[in-house]
């Protein structure tokens, strides 16, 4: 006979961890490798390793805050690593300049999605690096969480802090420049 595993939602592990810490590390092993992805996509492995301990030790810290109601914990980490991403921006845009520039892309193994696998194959990388430079922050931030992060339009208004409808305005200006910038209709 075996014994089902019940798994408990993140809110639950928030609220646990006030009165012993070591709940939140439970956190850490769902959620680590997803951030470090996405910030070593943004900017670079060295710099995701910095970002993934930032945003876990300000989650930890801020975890008295955080609305328990929510089962995901997901949309806030990202949040989290979000902003602290926006603090290495002049890294990040860099990155995207440097690529664009070369077309060499450092984090060949971080672009395993189905849109960069499509985009590579198209041998467009470095065009694509480009429009991503050119957008401004807070549009990339949005067309990244949606793009590579698969987040719902809710996640990302909740990651970001912005409503709904601020998540399809920018997600839909970031498309239209991408597209102008690329020359691409199937953005």
């Amino acid at each position: 006979m075996s014994a089902e595993t019940v798994e408990i939602d993140d809110g639950e592990l928030i609220r646990r961890s006030a009165h012993d810490p070591e709940q939140f590390a439970a956190l850490f092993d769902r959620y680590a490798q997803q951030i470090h992805l996405y910030a070593a996509r943004r900017l670079g492995t060295q710099a995701a390793d910095d970002i993934v301990a930032e945003t876990f030790l300000a989650a930890f810290r801020r975890r008295g805050t955080y609305d328990t109601s929510f089962a995901l914990a997901r949309p806030w980490l990202y949040g989290i690593a979000t902003t602290l991403i926006a603090r290495h921006r002049r890294q990040e845009e860099r990155l995207l300049r440097a690529l664009s520039r070369t077309g060499v892309d450092p984090l060949p193994e971080a672009l395993d999605d189905t849109v960069a696998r499509r985009v590579a194959a198209q041998g467009r990388e470095r065009e694509l690096a480009g429009a991503l430079a050119s957008l401004p922050r807070g549009h990339r931030d949005v067309l990244l969480l949606v793009a590579w992060e698969d987040m719902s339009y809710e996640e990302v208004a909740r990651a970001l802090d912005i409503s709904v409808g601020t998540v399809r305005s920018r997600l839909h200006r970031a498309r239209k420049k991408a597209r102008n910038v690329l020359g691409d209709e199937e953005l």
